[in-house]
């Protein structure tokens, strides 16, 4: 049985912590950031964890994690 492949558009949206947590980038942090208050800009340059179970568990197994 051959390997399953890492779907390649999900591993460079999201990543998996060492804890198992799946973590995302926000949307909306690239432009028109002037606009933005300074905190908001800041707010959106980390990652999030995401809160759905059902979409982490999908993309674990997209990412062969």
């Amino acid at each position: 049985m051959p390997k399953m492949k890492t779907r390649k558009i999900v591993s460079k949206r999201f990543k998996i912590t060492s804890t198992g947590k799946v973590m995302h980038g926000v949307q909306g942090a690239r432009h028109l950031r002037r606009n933005k208050t300074k905190s908001r800009q800041r707010r959106q340059d980390k990652m999030m964890e995401l809160k759905t179970n059902r979409h982490s568990r999908n993309i674990r197994t997209m990412l062969q994690k």
